[in-house]
């Protein structure tokens, strides 16, 4: 399923507009009110995007490890940028949010890895698309797992709707908490954010696979080559743990939705694209 097709390029857009729409009906937001999030960034490109067709200002805190086309992307949408040190990850982001958030009046965290609107659009859009587009015959989806929503809602959705449809999650070996390992870091930029999310029921997941840097590197360029589907890194760790499961005899003449949250362009810095020219 190829969420690169939202307005700016990733899954996370869907979630940037249910947000910030919830946040207004709810009354937290209102002019004048200053939006700050944490985020790897393509969490905080969707809410740029919404901030600034309706004229909030947004202030993200991200990993300095986030690639440099996320980075220029938000500051493009007129976010303001505060990078925190990559070695702390997605937990020293939150807490920099937290501290800025201590020094305005009127502020409020759109809170991604909790807010009960992410995996709700999930089940009200993206499930319901899959489910359409794959006349119900959708027997197993594959999701990586950074905030939890995308495989939380689908899951929500679907698990009640067919008998033996199967959640399967994605995760960076060097940073496998799902799988009960200690955090660390690791290159698979969106996913793997080092803790489990509110947002994430992990009573919906079937299987976690594990995947490498490097594997989800090379799943990438050669779905690039071969399909000409144009997939960021988390795209090429989904498409390898669905490879890997789908090789199993029981799988046979099942139906795999694999979820492609990202755009190969926004990592075009990174070691996606090792050994190309740089002219």
């Amino acid at each position: 399923k190829c969420e690169f097709f939202n307005p700016l390029a990733s899954v996370k857009d869907r979630i940037g507009v249910a947000m910030i729409e919830a946040a207004e009906t709810d009354g937290k937001l209102k002019p004048g009110t200053v939006i700050i999030e944490p985020t790897s960034g393509n969490t905080g490109l969707g809410l740029a995007l919404v901030c600034a067709i309706k004229g909030y200002r947004l202030i993200v805190t991200l990993p300095d490890s986030m690639s440099t086309e996320k980075k220029k992307m938000l500051e493009l949408l007129n976010a303001e940028v505060v990078l925190t040190p990559a070695d702390e990850g997605m937990p020293g982001a939150i807490s920099r949010a937290e501290d800025i958030m201590t020094k305005h009046e009127d502020t409020f965290m759109p809170q991604q890895f909790s807010n009960p609107a992410n995996p709700e659009v999930h089940a009200r859009t993206t499930a319901e698309e899959i489910w359409a587009d794959s006349d119900g015959k959708v027997d197993v989806v594959v999701s990586g797992v950074g905030t939890g929503g995308t495989l939380t809602g689908i899951g929500q959705a679907l698990k009640g709707r067919k008998p033996g449809f199967k959640m399967i999650a994605v995760e960076p070996e060097d940073s496998a908490v799902l799988s009960g390992d200690i955090p660390g870091p690791h290159k698979i930029q969106g996913i793997g954010a080092g803790f489990i999310p509110n947002n994430l029921d992990t009573e919906l997941i079937d299987e976690v696979v594990k995947v490498k840097n490097e594997v989800a590197f090379e799943m990438a360029r050669q779905v690039i080559k071969t399909e000409g589907l144009p997939v960021g890194i988390t795209s090429g760790a989904a498409v390898a743990a669905a490879i890997e499961v789908a090789k199993r005899p029981d799988m046979a003449g099942k139906m795999i939705v694999v979820i492609l949250p990202s755009n190969a362009e926004r990592y075009l810095s990174t070691a996606l694209t090792e050994g190309l020219s740089e002219e």
